[in-house]
């Protein structure tokens, strides 16, 4: 009879509160959350470790003869070590494209939002301005049509092209933003300086490493028509936080759309969330988590650990 093996899930509060599918012999062990320095503990008995947001150094990976699969919950890898996974014969898997509809539309939210000043006005109606309206309506600030406008993405996988899907219906001209310090353009992209400088909206859908970060700084910004929007559903580190704050206060931006920060959660504050700016809408890294999609999430997460004891293993990135 084969041994069962032991599950080990590490952050098991940011996923849905249902019971694991799994359909071999197994026992879970399920942590809400784990600190740092409680993850190299957790995992010692581990045969197969889910993980959304904690990290798996090289570490925590070498000399781990039991461990034999990192199933990520998330599409994003980057917490894990994969060449150290590789190099340990760790099987790492992820979950592709699940959240692709869900960020797209929050990114759309945000741009349609923005354009019609919607945080504005409802400030307006809270200080009570429409009451006191000489007429039937209120004039505040402008209200804008996405028709017409440009969108500049920047990332072209699954949400990128998605999102340049439900604009389009809108009318707008679509241009998928070439990488920063690319030599050359692909065909089908647009020049990093030229789309920034072309767009009246930047959205960022692009992973965050050394190349992408800061990719939105103050030079940047400046370059950006002066009522253009910025929205970053992406990664907190794409963008020079401080440089937006700047870009936003003394009118050189005409508004953004944040739903991630470089620090998460932001335990120590930042200057986004204290910023109470009407042309500048922060949500709490939820762009992903429709209740559709984390369905999506949880099924294929369950999925690639059945196939993987099934000896199929499938969404292999190491």
């Amino acid at each position: 009879m084969t041994a069962p093996l032991t599950i080990v899930a590490l952050d098991r509060a940011t996923l849905p509160a249902q019971a694991f599918p799994f359909d071999f012999p197994h026992q879970l062990i399920e942590y809400p959350n784990t600190r740092p320095d409680e993850t190299a503990e957790r995992i010692q008995t581990a045969d197969i470790v889910i993980t959304n947001k904690v990290r798996l150094t090289a570490e925590h990976l070498a000399n781990h003869p039991r461990l034999k699969l990192v199933a990520v919950a998330a599409t994003g890898y980057n917490n894990v070590d994969t060449q150290a996974a590789r190099q340990a014969g760790i099987t790492v898997c992820n979950i592709p494209a699940y959240s692709s509809d869900s960020v797209a539309e929050h990114a759309l939210m945000m741009m349609l939002a923005l354009m019609r000043n919607l945080p504005a006005y409802q400030r307006d109606l809270a200080a009570g301005m429409w009451q006191q309206s000489p007429f039937f309506c209120h004039f505040g600030s402008p209200v804008r049509d996405l028709k017409g406008k440009t969108l500049a993405i920047f990332g072209k996988g699954s949400i990128g092209q998605t999102l340049a899907e439900y604009a389009s219906v809108f009318g707008m001209n679509i241009i998928f933003g070439e990488h920063k310090h690319a030599t050359t353009v692909r065909e089908g992209y647009t020049a990093f300086d030229e789309a920034i400088a072309s767009a009246d909206v930047v959205s960022l859908h692009c992973v965050f490493n050394e190349q992408t970060r800061h990719m939105i700084g103050e030079e940047e910004l400046k370059k950006m028509k002066p009522r253009a929007l910025l929205i970053n559903v992406g990664r907190g580190g794409l963008v020079d936080e401080t440089a937006l704050l700047a870009a936003l206060k003394y009118g050189t931006l005409g508004g953004a759309g944040v739903d991630v920060l470089t620090q998460e959660p932001p335990v120590d504050g930042n200057p986004l969330l204290s910023a109470r700016l009407p042309h500048l809408i922060v949500t709490p890294h939820i762009a992903w988590a429709s209740e559709e999609a984390q369905g999506r999430l949880f099924a294929t997460l369950a999925a690639n650990i059945n196939q993987f004891a099934a000896g199929r293993p499938q969404n292999q990135v190491a």
